[in-house]
């Protein structure tokens, strides 16, 4: 089943983790790209925008780049 347009509570709830954000990161610094994708693609807009400026202050410069191209692409 497709998950789509979920809000960050619900995320962190279905998946059992404190922080979905943190969780998302990981998962693509594993090489989990494709993971990463779907769990991005299933979060709702306004979540979409907070993992971005979660991203721009929590996220290593050496690899924000490459999370916001996968976010987009």
């Amino acid at each position: 089943m497709k998950r789509y347009g979920k809000t960050v509570a619900q995320q962190c709830k279905y998946y059992k983790v404190g922080n979905i954000f943190e969780y998302m990161v990981e998962t693509y610094l594993n090489g989990n790209i494709s993971t990463f994708k779907a769990l991005y693609k299933e979060l709702c807009g306004e979540a979409k925008r907070d993992f971005i400026q979660y991203a721009f202050s929590e996220v290593h410069p050496q690899y924000l780049q490459e999370i916001i191209v996968a976010t987009v692409r």
